[in-house]
């Protein structure tokens, strides 16, 4: 167990905001956790995996655990199906490539997003018509007071849109160790209604796509709107779409019909955030280092050298503006440290 102190976090957050962690650990089994879990200096830990869904607007005075366990394990199978079990440490895209390259289905959809799969049912991780809760299976996590494992149905982990109760009762209580997924291993299930994947099949001339033909036309589409944190530092989408009730979908249609929605249910409609936020004016626009991608309004960026404040100031900003005009608060995905 190799602990060091005044660690930089810059490479361990998309943002690559570059905040200091008191004490900082990484840990590979979970023997190693446990271990660590038990040390005094780490008592009420902050708990870091991919980095990708984080803003730091300042130094974490509590100790940082990186959850870096490796392994994918097919648990069972049968003629249609097989459940892997996928070690939390796993970067999610990598996962994604894996399953492809044994024709393993369902999670192509979600290809290109960021992050490590310990993370993925925490805000139950969606693109393109398909979220991890399609899959899920279960997942086992680790208390932080007992050091006991418990495993979690799909019920137990009571998944929403971008949410489940890791990210509301059990918030700092448990760690995710690993994710089993239920996948398809023929006849697999296309989802190719939602944004431009039919589109871009149609002009590629593929009339009989594959779940690669899916996951390449996915990794098309984000790459044409998203930055890749690599090159200019972001967590994606930093807002959730929000969803209105049929009263106030109603009025909202009334002052501006040409916005685009989808219909979740007779009762609830799901807005996009990115439109709303271009039409407050805000796509493509800098301020100092923080900024707004210039493809895709939903995308904060840091330009080299932003401060995790300015990114936040940015956002609420953001916020204020998107109220004023439209009635409507938008709500953060990115957890804000």
């Amino acid at each position: 167990m190799h602990i060091e102190n005044h660690k930089s976090l810059k490479e361990f957050n998309t943002f690559g905001i570059d905040c200091k962690a008191s004490h900082f650990v990484s840990v590979s089994s979970i023997s190693e956790l446990k271990e660590v879990l038990k040390a005094p200096q780490f008592k009420d830990p902050f708990i870091l995996g991919g980095g990708s869904n984080i803003l730091l607007t300042q130094d974490v005075d509590r100790p940082v655990i990186h959850v870096n366990l490796k392994g994918i394990s097919e648990i069972s199978e049968t003629d249609n199906h097989i459940v892997l079990q996928v070690m939390a440490g796993e970067n999610w895209h990598e996962l994604v490539q894996y399953c492809l390259s044994k024709d393993y289905g369902g999670i192509e959809n979600l290809s290109l997003i960021p992050g490590n799969t310990g993370t993925a049912p925490i805000q139950n991780i969606g693109a393109y018509g398909v979220e991890l809760k399609d899959v899920f299976d279960s997942c086992t996590a680790l208390n932080l007071e007992s050091l006991e494992e418990t495993v979690f149905s799909k019920a137990d982990c009571k998944f929403e849109y971008r949410n489940s109760i890791f990210k509301q009762e059990l918030k700092g209580k448990v760690i995710i160790t690993s994710v089993n997924l239920r996948l398809t291993k023929n006849n697999h299930t296309l989802h190719t209604s939602y944004g431009a994947i039919q589109q871009m099949l149609e002009d590629s001339k593929i009339t009989n796509p594959t779940i690669q033909d899916i996951s390449e036309v996915v990794i098309a589409i984000r790459s044409s709107k998203l930055p890749d944190p690599k090159e200019l530092g972001n967590s994606g989408s930093f807002f959730k779409n929000p969803v209105l009730n049929a009263e106030d979908f109603q009025n909202f249609r009334l002052q501006n019909p040409e916005a685009p929605f989808y219909e979740i249910s007779a009762t609830e409609f799901k807005i996009p955030a990115g439109w709303l936020i271009e039409k407050a004016g805000f796509k493509g626009k800098r301020f100092g280092e923080a900024g707004v991608h210039e493809k895709q309004a939903l995308v904060l960026v840091n330009y080299g050298n932003a401060k995790g404040e300015e990114i936040w100031n940015l956002a609420q900003l953001i916020q204020s503006k998107v109220k004023e005009q439209f009635g409507i608060y938008i709500e953060p995905e990115v957890n804000v440290i």
